[in-house]
């Protein structure tokens, strides 16, 4: 990992991804863009039981859209449904078991999903930073498995079904840790080196851009877009980081203030009317490398990365 990079991206982050960053940014957004009824759509948010997917859904559900929530954990996931449901007074919240990092079982929901249900908003939130190096069940390193396999998977079995109604969108969670990577084809499960969990997320989350970016080019009727949240306050980064959660507790932005910009892309007219396939920042889209970064792809890497998801994901299928 670039030290450069690092450097950069954490002045960077100190500036613009912490709560003071969110503030400044909202002083500049318009309260019409949210002002919608999303009483006729239907939206489905992975790792909703909580941080960022949580409050996605919350909001989404106050606007009176259908939320189907996906998530690993049944007792945790009903816990918020019925919490998502009290606050919003929708009861249109629906909970689905999955887990993310078994390549089959994300198969094998998206195929009943979409036999029995429409879908016009995907967004891909679930994600892990396991920072031991883990296989999955099915062999494959855990962070890889969840981040990257699991949303290729189910974002291509479901575009079929989001090709079927108006104005469908899918939103992909990202980070902006992946400005500090280049993508990596030849290492995709972290078999050589030292294992680090937070340079794996983060090579997570390049793919994940780079996986929107090829969507877009792929599925015109589709308005593809991936996101960084900020720095937030979330479960999930008070386990998985926690000397930085430490260190930067009263810096961070809230799981409200890291939620906006995905709620803004899924369900605003406004963020339609941008080009599919960017990466997002406080509702704008920002560049998705580093000044003099040395961190671009060619787009033979690219499409070697696509072949290997393609190879992962037909393995699994049932």
């Amino acid at each position: 990992m670039s030290i450069y990079r690092n450097a950069v991206w954490f002045v960077k982050g100190l500036q613009e991804y912490t709560k003071s960053g969110y503030e400044a940014a909202a002083k500049h957004f318009s309260p019409a863009d949210l002002d919608v009824n999303l009483s006729d759509r239907c939206f489905m948010v992975t790792g909703a039981n909580s941080g960022i997917g949580k409050a996605t859904a919350q909001e989404i559900a106050k606007r009176g859209g259908t939320v189907h929530m996906v998530c690993r954990n049944k007792e945790r996931a009903e816990t918020a449904k019925g919490e998502i449901v009290a606050q919003s007074k929708n009861e249109n919240v629906h909970v689905h078991i999955v887990d993310m990092s078994s390549a089959r079982q994300v198969w094998e929901f998206a195929q009943s999903f979409s036999q029995n249900n429409k879908l016009h908003v995907l967004i891909n939130n679930a994600g892990c930073m396991v920072n031991q190096r883990e296989l999955t069940e099915e062999g494959l390193e855990k962070n890889f498995a969840t981040n990257t396999l699991g949303t290729y998977i189910l974002t291509t079995a479901l575009i079929p079904t989001l090709k079927k109604v108006e104005d469908p969108r899918v939103i992909t969670v990202s980070s902006g840790g992946m400005l500090t990577q280049k993508l990596n084809v030849d290492d995709l499960q972290f078999e050589k080196g030292t294992f680090d969990g937070t340079m794996a997320y983060a090579q997570n989350k390049r793919q994940q851009v780079i996986l929107t970016e090829r969507w877009a080019s792929q599925h015109k009727e589709i308005h593809f877009s991936s996101m960084h949240p900020g720095w937030a306050d979330t479960p999930a980064v008070q386990s998985s980081m926690p000397s930085f959660h430490a260190k930067m507790q009263s810096k961070l932005r809230t799981e409200a203030m890291g939620a906006d910009t995905v709620v803004w892309l899924a369900a605003s007219p406004a963020a339609v009317k941008l080009p599919s396939g960017q990466f997002f920042q406080d509702r704008k889209p920002v560049a998705t490398h580093l000044p003099l970064a040395s961190s671009r792809s060619s787009p033979q890497e690219e499409e070697k990365l696509l072949t290997a998801l393609e190879e992962f994901a037909q393995k699994f299928k049932p």
